[in-house]
């Protein structure tokens, strides 16, 4: 469908490509992954035809359609949102805007839409313009719009929901290769699950770019990896080419060490006998041959953990924080209404729930950003809190340098250990004497996440800390909390980052907090099986009511004789059901006993010194995975089930 081949590019004097060919199918799932500033968005560009490659050629097949959504200043005009996702070309978006102002102007006679002029009416049925319009609708509910939001001017929103507005529309026009940078950017988590779940199901190719590894791990079946100016292909999701690059690179350094320790000792044989004359063909002879050799390159390794040690704040009374009876309200638009609130020291608490619950204002509350319009903010004893949002506007000096900004802190660091930091969220070399002034919105914010981790607060709230950060600056920022002594309070719509950090999780919802006292996939597990519950209790109910109509055209006995088949039936269902759930869970004990055997392997120096062993292992360790998962999944399902039978039959 679309072919790279043999492209080069330079920019600036670094080569960000050399010789680099990939081929993209109808029905692929590609995640491109590399560090920033490697070429990903520049790669996108050459594919579109927006910027040509040094060298080389991209090829698309004939009438392949193409849809592009932009990290960031997607264009918009007067549309409004409904306008805006639907979208899909200019003579659908022309006939549309007819066809409401005629209906507009004629409100009765709009019931009779054939009285529009004939070829418009016909033309936009050609177009299956209805049908689209309805598409869109739903594709705009999934990213969290509301329907009194569809004819609302997109200028008026923000950039976020402008984001979401095209997004709509290219999931709307189904192109034939859907290409998205960082398009989890502007979702919140509730929207961000919804289109995954809706990315799985599409019918095109897609390469996306993305920093989160959840996402990736959920949608893709290939990484396409730019490193060291080449693309390197691996099957499988985000998790299983970490496992393959590793064995890879254990490979590559293997085989390096040997070439190298061959050219050492022909390199020592030359030295020795090349001024000596019954030795000098044949030490000539070895340096002609060390010459001609097909070099390997050293593996570089740049993706390695990031270590650092940061001052840890001082101790906190046990209570940290307390609301209570907080109101708030945006004109009519009532938050809160006698919200209490407490977090205790050392809690690691994420804040889950549907985009415009209250979320955001309700860490601005915790952090002191907004004064609620009643109720108490209380901090406990010795309690110093810390709202990420406002902490970069406010603690960012813009005349001086990212160094000198970052070793203006209270604590005592060395330069050395600052700059360790200031790498790690991707301020290298010569980054570091920047002015403040320069730096985007990106950068100020990675500045600013510096400068909170060398003096945190002991109630540290963060929101959405993620954004414009790599995978492993994200690490970096884990690493860091994970040390974190204090208590944290979060918004993420990062799993990856939500399932390493957080011990509770707190739903928002209308203005009501539901309290999660486990991890991430606890909140998981209990929301699954109270869904399941309440749609087969429904089902239940109606079930009954059925039964009570028809107890007047049947005797008692008739009724009793009913009600033990149905009784044997739901029991013949559960001992099934447990039955499936006991087969799946023997089956994942069986797979994880495998991959623990395969992951042994290749730590085994052995396995890389028998020729073509770690490839073998190494494929059947991805196959293993696959299985797993596939299996797991069947379980969780299977054990969802489980618990709705029991919940309907008490």
């Amino acid at each position: 469908m679309l072919t790279l081949s043999g492209i080069t590019k330079a920019y600036g004097g670094r080569t960000l490509f050399a010789d680099v060919t990939l081929q993209i199918n109808r029905e692929d799932r590609i995640g491109l992954v590399g560090p920033n500033g490697a070429g990903k968005t520049t790669l996108f560009s050459m594919m579109l035809g927006e910027g040509s490659p040094d060298a080389g050629e991209v090829m698309t097949e004939r009438n392949v359609k193409i849809g592009y959504l932009p990290q960031e200043s997607a264009p918009i005009a007067d549309e409004t949102v409904i306008e805006l996702a639907t979208a899909i070309s200019p003579e659908f978006v022309k006939l549309r805007r007819v066809i409401k102002a005629w209906e507009l102007d004629h409100p009765i006679e709009a019931q009779h839409s054939e009285d529009i002029h004939d070829n418009i009416h016909d033309r936009y049925n050609e177009l299956d313009g209805y049908r689209i319009e309805a598409k869109a609708k739903q594709i705009l509910a999934g990213l969290s719009f509301r329907e009194k939001d569809f004819d609302r001017p997109a200028r008026e929103m923000s950039g976020g929901w402008v984001m979401r507005a095209h997004l709509a529309r290219l999931l709307t026009q189904e192109p034939d290769l859907l290409m998205l940078d960082e398009p989890t950017n502007h979702l919140d988590l509730d929207a961000l699950i919804w289109f995954q779940g809706y990315l799985q199901g599409y019918p095109g190719a897609i390469l996306v770019i993305s920093h989160d590894r959840e996402f990736l791990n959920s949608l893709v079946d290939s990484i396409v990896e730019i490193r060291q100016s080449k693309l390197m292909r691996y099957r499988g999701n985000y998790d299983e080419f970490l496992i393959q690059r590793e064995a890879s690179e254990a490979q590559l350094l293997s085989a390096y060490k040997n070439q190298q320790r061959e050219i050492a000792h022909m390199m020592d044989f030359v030295n020795r006998f090349r001024a000596k004359a019954s030795k000098a063909a044949q030490a000539q002879s070895k340096l002609k041959a060390v010459e001609r050799m097909d070099k390997i390159e050293a593996p570089i390794d740049d993706n390695a953990k990031v270590s650092f040690s940061f001052p840890q704040p001082q101790r906190s009374g046990q209570r940290v924080i307390r609301l209570e009876g907080i109101h708030q309200a945006y004109g009519q638009n009532v938050v809160y209404r006698g919200l209490d609130f407490e977090a205790e020291r050392g809690e690691r608490i994420v804040l889950v729930g549907p985009n415009g619950a209250g979320k955001s204002t309700l860490l601005k509350i915790l952090g002191d950003a907004i004064k609620p319009q009643a109720g108490t903010r209380e901090l406990g004893h010795n309690v110093k809190s810390g709202y990420y949002s406002q902490y970069r506007v406010e603690m960012l000096d813009p005349s001086r340098s990212v160094l000198d900004e970052a070793l203006d802190t209270p604590q005592r660091v060395t330069e050395q250990s600052v700059r360790t930091l200031l790498g790690s969220f991707l301020f290298r070399g010569d980054d570091v004497f920047k002015k403040v002034s320069v730096l985007s919105g990106g950068e100020k914010s990675r500045l600013a996440l510096v400068k909170l981790l060398l003096d945190p607060p002991n109630l540290l709230l963060m929101d959405e800390p993620t954004t414009h950060l790599d995978m492993n600056s994200i690490d970096a920022l884990i690493y860091a909390l994970g040390q974190f002594e204090g208590t944290l309070i979060f918004i993420s719509h990062d799993v990856y980052f939500i399932r390493a950090l957080a011990k509770h999780v707190i739903h928002i919802n209308a203005g009501v907090l539901t309290p999660y006292a486990g991890d991430y996939q606890y909140y998981l597990d209990k929301t699954k099986a109270v869904s399941a519950r309440e749609a087969l209790t429904a089902g239940a109910k109606a079930e009954a009511k059925v039964v009570v109509q028809a107890k007047s055209n049947v005797d008692r006995k008739e009724q009793k004789r009913l009600e033990a088949e149905q009784r044997q039936a739901r029991s013949g269902k559960r001992k099934g059901q447990q039955q499936l759930v006991y087969q799946l869970e023997k089956k994942i004990q069986e797979l994880e006993q495998r991959q623990a055997e395969l992951t042994a392997e290749l730590e085994k120096q052995e396995t890389y010194d028998s020729p073509g062993r770690a490839v073998v292992v190494n494929r059947e360790l991805v196959e293993v995975q696959d299985e797993l998962a596939k299996t797991t999944t069947a379980w969780e399902e299977a054990e969802i089930k489980l618990a709705a039978i029991d919940a309907a039959n008490p």
